[in-house]
């Protein structure tokens, strides 16, 4: 990583390595948070892309942005881990969560011009637009040119709270993306030119659904052919087969312990 060979590919799990962890941290942490505001059917309560999907048919797109950012709105304090990447910044880092926390460790240790994000758009709101790109003060790029001189992208493929309030959520939300990303369109030109020759570690990630296994699928497309994920529990049928698909290592070991081998080499 710290010779940006391996780009880090970060899960909602890396929020347990926080102190502090004032958002949902888990998909089922958010469906609850969720309905807890806004009533679903019984059935798909626990089901967070359907229950999203429910209050954006019924009570509007705006109610399900409101609710996102609601739970969003803290910001964690970030890890030694968030620190230490932000620090050796690595040519790209994905972030498949909706929490700022890495956003706000790259803007404690990094100059402005150094660094910026790119976030997946909800073709609800922006039809036909399948990315945005955001300066480190957080102002949207008309033209995404000047990211390629970024030392790092922060490429957030479902979206984030910050700075903009973009989630790729509800059914419809995936539906639209999974329609063309085996294409490639959704994935910003300067995400496929930065994983080149490159591999991923995914910290944080389970792979035990079928959209977290098909966006990193795309993601990981045209990059090296060696990977690796910390992932301490034992995998699922559907996990071991992906991993053996994709040709992730994996590594048994919990992740704080990976965490504090990363952060004292």
């Amino acid at each position: 990583m710290k010779q940006g060979r391996v780009l880090p590919y970060l899960g909602p799990g890396v929020l347990s390595l926080s102190s502090d962890v004032p958002v949902p941290a888990t998909p089922e942490a958010l469906v609850a948070q969720l309905t807890a505001k806004a009533t679903v059917p019984h059935k798909i309560r626990n089901r967070l892309t359907q229950a999203a999907q429910f209050i954006e048919n019924f009570k509007h797109r705006k109610s399900v942005v409101q609710l996102m950012n609601e739970a969003f709105q803290a910001v964690p304090q970030p890890s030694a881990l968030h620190t230490w990447l932000a620090r050796i910044a690595p040519p790209m880092v994905v972030e498949s969560w909706y929490d700022d926390t890495f956003t706000r460790a790259c803007a404690a240790q990094r100059p402005q011009g150094d660094w910026g994000q790119v976030q997946g758009l909800s073709q609800s709101e922006h039809f036909s637009t399948w990315a945005a790109f955001y300066d480190a003060r957080g102002e949207r790029l008309k033209d995404p040119t000047p990211a390629t001189a970024w030392r790092t992208l922060v490429y957030r493929p479902i979206g984030g709270r910050s700075p903009a309030g973009n989630y790729l959520v509800s059914d419809s939300d995936y539906v639209e993306v999974l329609t063309e990303i085996d294409i490639q369109t959704p994935i910003p030109a300067e995400v496929q030119r930065r994983r080149q020759g490159r591999g991923f570690l995914f910290l944080g990630c389970r792979f035990n659904d079928q959209l977290t296994r098909t966006f990193a699928r795309q993601i990981m497309k045209r990059s090296s052919d060696q990977h690796w994920a910390v992932l301490p529990e034992e995998p699922t049928r559907m996990e071991a087969r992906f991993l053996e698909e994709q040709g992730i290592c994996r590594i048994p070991l919990p992740l704080a312990e990976v965490a504090a081998l990363i952060c004292a080499g």
